[in-house]
């Protein structure tokens, strides 16, 4: 087995792209979590998100409404969870999982009455890729990050200011107190109820990015559940990350690898016994479980988490 499968370039490359969409749902759920609501349709907004990001590409052939649109449908979804979980303080875990099972249901219906078994067209425009030229030159480096796809780019971008925001700004300061401790931010006038619908909404919106980096970024296409439970695994993100733009990007990119691993080893043989297949496509998940399961008793999250709050005045 030589280390090109390992660490190669095209390794490294492909851990970049199956990341991203990860990553953009561990960043919403550091958002939505931060603020104390545990946004479970992640996975849903993902899959709205991907869905009707290619029905705006179809309908409009422009890929920057496609892109608007599909986080507007995001966002409509986390609104929801938002409503369900803030306003009528139902149960985060039950609504979220509700919502999931809203968009499965609805993108496969809508899926099959607007295209049939024929599938989305072939000829939808898509995510830009963002050639660095001056890279081409520079082994490894050069064929690793110097053609990634533009939402590689703005995940990254993302990462970093959201980091900033939550950790070196008094907006963020807020969003973080709400999350810890509600009602004492309430007795200086945060309005907790306003900053956790906003943390929700935009939750929804990076999430939507992820799954339309999936249709219009790299399958340029939709098929039913294509999220693949990327929305989970970005929670799993969150949860090794600790709550952090950076740390959930780490932990992506952990997974992401984990993924490109199992690609990259197809076809290899350890000794005279080939590496089966599925037990290679096991691995993503296997890394998950192993990720929540050793970081989860060791991180804290945030005191509110979950936790449904009742104002005391109107905000």
């Amino acid at each position: 087995m030589s280390w090109e499968l390992l660490v190669g370039a095209s390794v490294l490359a492909a851990t970049l792209r199956l990341a991203t969409p990860i990553a953009l749902a561990a960043l919403g759920g550091v958002v939505t979590e931060r603020s104390g609501v545990t946004n479970i349709a992640l996975e849903g907004c993902m899959l709205a998100g991907a869905f009707f990001g290619i029905v705006a590409a179809d309908r409009s052939r422009n890929i920057w409404i496609a892109l608007a649109i599909a986080v507007l449908a995001g966002v409509a979804v986390a609104a929801l969870h938002a409503y369900a979980s803030i306003t009528l303080r139902s149960d985060q875990i039950v609504s979220g999982m509700a919502l999931n099972i809203l968009a499965l249901g609805l993108t496969t219906y809508l899926d099959y009455q607007l295209y049939g078994t024929t599938g989305t067209p072939a000829d939808l425009p898509g995510l830009p890729d963002l050639r660095l030229d001056f890279l081409s030159g520079v082994p490894y480096v050069g064929e690793a990050i110097g053609g990634q796809n533009s939402m590689v780019w703005v995940m990254l971008l993302l990462v970093v200011l959201l980091q900033v925001f939550l950790f070196r700004t008094v907006a963020g300061l807020r969003v973080r107190a709400v999350g810890e401790h509600p009602r004492a931010a309430e007795t200086v006038g945060i309005r907790v109820r306003r900053i956790r619908y906003a943390a929700v909404i935009a939750s929804g919106a990076l999430a939507a990015l992820g799954g339309a980096y999936l249709s219009l970024g790299v399958a340029h296409s939709f098929t039913d559940g294509m999220t693949g439970g990327r929305g989970f695994i970005g929670l799993a993100a969150m949860i090794f990350g600790r709550w952090t733009p950076v740390g959930a990007l780490v932990a992506s990119l952990i997974f992401g690898y984990g993924n490109a691993l199992s690609t990259s080893l197809q076809g290899t043989s350890i000794g005279d016994v080939r590496v089966p297949v599925q037990l290679l496509g096991t691995l993503p998940y296997i890394l998950t479980i192993l990720g929540v399961a050793g970081f989860v008793g060791r991180s804290r999250a945030p005191a509110a988490d979950g936790v449904p709050y009742e104002t005391e005045g109107h905000a």
